[in-house]
């Protein structure tokens, strides 16, 4: 997408705004125009044979009229700007966000979190604080044009010389165009990769202290931050050279401007009044100069900006990015649509053939995996660690992308995966559950709208009801970031109320009860297997839940060794044997 055309569509997604917040400026500058008469009549009164109280009323009357002017439409400014620039930004965010969301797991991000974190904020903040700017250059061009025509009616060759430096400025940027990008990039990849560092660092508190980790990770954290530190440091320093340049190719210009107008009055053909006039409007033109300059060094790094947020849509149009779209920036939000009926297409049988998945340069994954779920059963699938449980279960439900195979419900193939299997067709629980910095209840939610008592039900099933008894906000207690304020156990029975909350036909489970104790974990699957319509795909390695299971599948190496129920691989399974046998130190 070509820059221009980008910042053309963000003004036309609020052109409104944008048109009145332009309009507001442009009246700013046509008012400060006015002091500029008020300082010719004022000077060319004094010089004058004659002069009267009528000259100084004028002169008032415009002085007034240009501070009222003034004040008035920089409120204009204000009441229009920053609907203008937080929409646009919510535009851009929510449009990445949605393709984020659509995009396989392994696949949604083409760097790390943080980097994507530091595109919706960085880049998106650049690019319509530019179009801010191109308002002020907007209006700033209009008072230049009358100025120039005012100044142009006194003296050709003086207003002609006022060119220069502009003509000046542009030939500078264009010459360090390439430069200007180049150090933008590197500063926002900078930024990006400490940003990412954090958020990794944060999340892996824990193994960072078990490893003992810590002064290793703070010297890694200081390395970015100092590479960081350089490429700022040069991006920055562009830009104030840049700046410095333009100022003093202003100064350079009104010097000589100054000298031609000193000849004028000698001759006496440039009257005490224009050279007031003239001086005013150099001020003006001057501004307009140096916004110019502004305007093309930010409009080079905004295209860097542009690059940048295109990438985290992987694929999609660039058309994707500023595609309009409702957003909600002032009262309640809206309703979430009911969840559609399942209807007729209530499970009967599940049916994977040949899943096949490989991790990008790695040999590990999923190999050519056959097996079928039927109404009501629970299916548990087990083996060593990364023989490949928790990745069948992802690429089964498109969290990333298979190789090869296809899944079929009810004999009919599932072409996406990834916007099929939600409920009402499925639920998902992860090996670790993610919670959010907010209550207890939206977490289970999870702006669902609850009906017949679905909350109760759930928290009853997911053996939550009485550790919320105990809290004293209860539902309405702040889990904290990643549910910090919440035990282990309750972090992972949380994410089975909200897979519970909203009726889906199949539950899809991977290793749940990991943190558990043994009573609580007996009474969460007791209470699972209740529920006679359910069908329930599990991982886990625990022994009570292989005892309760009607089928198993054993995997080794990504591929099936075996499959069939407990006491057959118990005698026929030397995996199954070596898992079950291996497991009694751990599990009761």
């Amino acid at each position: 997408m070509k820059t221009w055309r980008f910042f053309v569509s963000l003004i036309t997604f609020r052109p409104w705004f944008y048109a009145l917040n332009c309009l507001a400026i442009i009246l700013v500058f046509v008012f400060e125009m006015l002091p500029g008469f008020a300082a010719q009549s004022f000077f060319n009164n004094l010089t004058a044979s004659a002069h009267g109280d009528l000259a100084l009323w004028w002169v008032a009357a415009l002085l007034f009229a240009s501070a009222a002017g003034r004040t008035i439409c920089s409120f204009g400014c204000q009441m229009t700007n920053a609907p203008f620039m937080y929409s646009n930004s919510a535009l851009l965010q929510k449009n990445i966000f949605t393709r984020i969301l659509q995009l396989p797991g392994a696949r949604a991000l083409p760097a790390s979190s943080g980097e994507a974190i530091s595109r919706l904020r960085d880049d998106v903040d650049d690019n319509t604080d530019f179009l801010m700017l191109f308002n002020d250059l907007t209006a700033s061009m209009v008072f230049v044009t009358v100025a120039f025509i005012v100044m142009f009616s006194i003296n050709k060759l003086i207003t002609l010389v006022v060119v220069v430096p502009m003509i000046s400025i542009v030939v500078i940027v264009n010459l360090a165009g390439k430069r200007i990008k180049q150090r933008r990039g590197a500063n926002r990849q900078a930024t990006g990769e400490v940003t990412g560092f954090l958020g990794e660092l944060f999340g892996a508190v824990q193994a960072i202290q078990l490893a003992h980790a810590q002064e290793k990770s703070v010297q890694h954290l200081r390395q970015l931050n100092q590479a960081r530190l350089k490429v700022a440091l040069r991006d920055r320093l562009l830009d104030q050279l840049m700046e410095s340049t333009f100022s003093n190719t202003i100064s350079i210009g009104t010097g000589i401007i100054l000298l031609l107008v000193g000849q004028s009055m000698h001759s006496g053909s440039f009257t005490l009044g224009d050279f007031a006039l003239f001086i005013y409007y150099l001020g003006g033109i001057s501004e307009f100069t140096l916004i110019f300059g502004k305007a093309l060094t930010k409009y080079k790094q905004a295209g860097v900006s542009v690059e940048r947020m295109l990438t985290l849509l992987q694929g999609a149009a660039p058309r994707t990015l500023v595609q309009p779209s409702p957003l909600y920036m002032n009262g309640d939000l809206p309703e979430v649509p009911p969840m559609p009926e399942i209807g007729s297409n209530q499970l009967q049988t599940v049916t994977v053939n040949n899943l096949s998945y490989r991790y990008p340069n790695s040999q590990n994954g999923i190999v050519s995996i056959s097996f079928t779920l039927q109404r009501g059963s629970f299916t548990v699938i087990t083996g060593r660690i990364g023989s490949g449980k928790t990745t069948l279960l992802q690429v089964l439900q498109g969290l990333l992308p298979l190789d090869a195979g296809e899944i079929c419900w009810n004999g009919q193939r599932v072409a996406e995966p990834a916007a099929f299997f939600i409920p009402p067709y499925s639920a998902y629980t992860s090996q670790v559950p993610r919670l959010f910095s907010d209550s207890l209840r939206d977490n289970i939610l999870f702006g669902h709208t609850e009906q017949n008592g679905e909350l109760k039900r759930a928290l009853e099933l997911a053996v939550l009801a009485p550790d919320i008894a105990e809290m004293p906000r209860g539902l309405d207690t702040m889990v904290g970031p990643r549910g910090v304020r919440l035990s282990g156990g309750q972090i992972q029975r949380a994410a089975a109320a909200r897979m519970l909350v909203r009726p889906a036909e199949l539950l899809i489970v991977d290793d749940l009860s990991s943190a558990l104790d043994v009573e609580t974990e007996a009474l969460l699957w007791q209470r699972l297997a209740s529920q006679q319509t359910a069908t329930v795909l599990a991982v886990s390695h625990r022994r009570s839940i292989l005892s309760r299971a009607d089928h198993i599948i054993v995997l080794n190496d990504g591929r099936v060794e075996a499959a069939g129920t407990l006491d057959t691989l118990l005698e026929t399974c030397s995996e199954m044997q070596a898992l079950w046998h291996g497991e009694q130190y751990a599990v009761v």
